[in-house]
């Protein structure tokens, strides 16, 4: 359904720009939890409009088989910013919360850091959610956080020039500022929590700080980094990450019923917009035609599918549409979280004026990992030892004819399920989702369902007992890459 959509788009679209810059700025913007089927390039049946996200598509290359490296947060944010999965780090399950100790070691590389040594003006804006330093009195209380202290191990330790932000998600303390590696103002009161859709934990929060506000005033600060870094002779890097249609579900009274599908309806138009005025940013600062975006989501979305209502429509509190209504993961099994495609299948855009086809569509098996290697391989340089897990697709961007081809991509789900997926074939190492849809099973406890993604995208059909000896394949090259690691992985071999 997406190349008709894709067509009737093509037909209205603009002249291809001037080829781009040999050295281009980059943007990767970063959505949090918005689904597959949130975006209509991607679910033509989609009553949420998002023109900016479709012009994306219309004017760059869309991946329909792209994936998050987690269906949730903070290793999703890990496997971007390092190329390597975040299994292979202290953290094995789960994510992050607002106090969180620095997930990323000091000593590895980043996005951040790659662009920086290619002589990059590097920025970072929005959520973090990879832990900060706060600087403590006791280690053990949150409340013995001196605020007056510089934070470490935050962006601006990993290879960013500047970062504005908070903390980690918008629905966890302490609900705070950050730029560079200070706190714009101390918390001076109390966030009581709230319930879906406005769903707040309770906590610290600084007198500046307002859920409903804070979006927008990322966005801001997207926009201040890019008119200043359009400025000079550097070329940039952003790293722009969304704190939207991630809960607390509010978006800003301007989108109130901008759509019939609820509050989370007009958080994924907010979620567009904002979108759009960046991009119109890198416009008016007359770079657009020399600057490579990426946009993509960190997982799926967390609004489950349901056959009847009562729904997110008819009562807001409802964290669920009725399929005839709205398919916020479009039609795959699960919702966040889970090892099934909706925790972690995402839309993923490239636009790079003058290289990527316009209106082109791929459907190859990539991971948000794949940035690493890609990026680097852009800049003419070796990806980082340290991004064991990363392949350059910059071949694929750039329609090569015939580009390597990736080796199997490993998903991972909130609570710790694997899965592999070699092609058409994905094999989950567990019995259950590892998520939230019932059951949720346990890790690595046979038997292995397989399934056969090209026919049966929903995974509905266990095929396993027909095909025993990819069964076994796959298992046998699941555990080399878990154990081993696979080397950097780029393009031009290894």
């Amino acid at each position: 359904m997406l190349r008709p959509l894709l067509t009737v788009l093509l037909s209205v679209a603009a002249a291809a720009p001037a080829p781009a810059q040999s050295r281009p700025n980059v943007v990767v913007i970063l959505a949090d939890d918005l689904g597959y089927g949130d975006v209509a390039a991607l679910n033509p049946g989609s009553r949420i409009p998002t023109p900016n996200l479709d012009l994306l598509a219309v004017e760059g290359i869309t991946f329909t088989d792209a994936h998050a490296p987690a269906a949730v947060c903070t290793p999703t944010r890990y496997g971007l910013l390092t190329g390597r999965y975040c299994w292979r780090s202290a953290l094995k399950s789960g994510v992050l919360n607002g106090y969180g100790a620095p997930l990323i070691e000091p000593s590895r590389a980043t996005l951040g850091s790659l662009f920086r040594e290619a002589g990059y003006r590097t920025g970072a804006v929005g959520k973090w959610h990879l832990g900060l330093g706060f600087a403590r009195a006791d280690a053990d209380a949150e409340a013995s956080i001196d605020w007056e202290r510089p934070i470490e191990g935050g962006p601006t330790a990993l290879g960013f020039d500047t970062f504005f932000g908070i903390p980690a998600s918008l629905d966890f303390p302490p609900y705070v500022y950050v730029r560079d590696d200070r706190v714009t103002e101390s918390p001076g009161r109390r966030q009581a929590s709230m319930k879906f859709p406005a769903f707040v934990r309770s906590g610290e929060r600084a007198p500046d700080f307002e859920p409903v506000d804070a979006l927008d005033r990322l966005l801001r600060a997207a926009l201040e980094f890019v008119q200043d870094a359009a400025r000079r002779d550097a070329p940039f890097f952003l790293y722009f990450a969304l704190t939207a249609p991630h809960k607390p579900v509010l978006p800003h009274p301007r989108f109130t019923e901008t759509t019939s599908l609820g509050p989370y309806g007009d958080f994924v138009v907010q979620t567009d917009a904002t979108v759009g005025t960046l991009l119109a940013a890198l416009q008016r600062a007359g770079v657009a035609n020399e600057t490579v975006v990426v946009f993509t989501s960190d997982n799926g979305s967390f609004m489950h599918a349901r056959n009847e209502g009562p729904d997110h429509v008819d009562d807001p509190k409802v964290q669920a549409y009725t399929k005839a209504r709205h398919r916020a993961n479009h039609g795959f099994r699960g919702t966040k979280a889970d090892i099934w495609e909706a925790g972690h299948r995402v839309p993923f855009f490239v636009r790079w004026p003058g290289v990527v086809p316009a209106g082109s569509v791929d459907d190859t098996p990539v991971c948000h990992v794949d940035l690493m290697a890609t990026f680097a391989e852009l800049l003419g340089a070796q990806a980082p030892a340290s991004a064991e897990d990363s392949f350059s697709l910059l071949g694929r961007w750039r329609d090569q004819p015939d580009p390597p081809t990736r080796p199997p991509v490993i998903h991972h789900s909130g609570n710790g399920m694997f899965a592999i997926r070699d092609g058409h074939w994905k094999l989950v190492l567990g019995n259950g989702s590892g998520g939230r849809e019932a059951p949720r099973g346990k890790p690595f406890e046979r038997p292995y369902p397989l399934f056969d993604l090209q026919t049966d995208p929903g995974e509905t059909r266990d095929v396993a007992g027909e095909h025993g000896a990819v069964v076994q394949r796959l298992t046998a090259t699941f555990e080399d890459l878990r154990a081993a690691g696979s080397g950097p992985m780029t393009g031009r071999g290894r």
